[in-house]
């Protein structure tokens, strides 16, 4: 159903099955899928694509020019993956070509009340994005990664895999996968042990990464001397193999 106050321009594309609230702005180049359920006074723009089954809340900004006084216009992209949820007041802007062109979202987000994704971002699956989290440009954020609410993500950090921001954290370095981090500016305390057993975690594997953690923080030891111990006393897990690879292609560094 599309309300019969909402604006459609003749350019979107619309599957049949999605309904559009009273007031809201579908302009030309939108395309949207199947089954999606958009409320009342939002606004979706630009070249921007939503997936399938997602929910969009009153008021949010889809799919807006960048916030960087770089962008001359260019015809930059949003894409939103499948069964995400945003609130109200969310903000998602489009690419820049002096980033890859494009913002991406996967599946089964939650982004909660005016949080903000800029330019070039990259958000994985099952990700939670408290009230008032903001990202700067070009971030990555892996799966089951949380950031709570009031939380500030710098430009070009990684925030890796399950690993757990706590609110009102100003995050700097990049957060390796399974930790926790907090603070101005975040650092890490431990790792995501409750956050790993409900996604199933053996306690195997938790031990491993608990021991990847203490050589990387506690051995007082360079980064490059932990990896190739945590490489050499702990192979055989993808797991691991993830945590040491994450450090690895670290280019602004990793939060202490």
């Amino acid at each position: 159903m599309i309300d019969k106050t909402a604006i459609i321009y003749e350019g979107a594309r619309i599957d049949d099955s999605t309904d559009i609230g009273p007031y809201t702005v579908i302009k030309d180049g939108v395309k949207i899928g199947k089954n999606n359920k958009i409320a009342s006074h939002v606004v979706v723009e630009g070249n921007t694509t939503i997936g399938d089954n997602n929910k969009i809340f009153q008021f949010a900004s889809i799919g807006s020019i960048p916030q960087d006084l770089k962008y001359k216009g260019e015809d930059t992209k949003l894409v939103i993956g499948n069964n995400n949820i945003i609130r109200e007041y969310a903000t998602f802007n489009t690419g820049t070509i002096t980033g890859r062109g494009t913002t991406i979202i996967g599946d089964f987000n939650l982004f909660m009340m005016h949080v903000h994704v800029a330019h070039d971002c990259t958000v994985g699956s099952h990700t939670i994005l408290a009230n008032n989290a903001t990202l700067a440009g070009h971030i990555e954020i892996d799966d089951y990664a949380i950031l709570g609410g009031i939380c500030a993500v710098h430009q070009f950090v990684r925030i890796g895999e399950s690993a757990l921001i706590a609110g009102g954290s100003m995050v700097v370095q990049d957060i390796p996968p399974y930790l926790v981090a907090s603070g101005d500016r975040a650092k890490i305390y431990g790792v995501n042990r409750i956050g790993l057993e409900r996604r199933g975690f053996s306690k195997e594997e938790i031990g491993k990464i608990k021991s990847a953690f203490k050589i990387i923080y506690r051995s007082k030891v360079t980064t490059k001397i932990a990896i190739e111990r945590i490489k050499r006393e702990l192979s055989g897990s993808e797991t691991i193999e993830k945590f040491t690879g994450f450090i690895e292609r670290s280019k602004r560094g990793i939060a202490r």
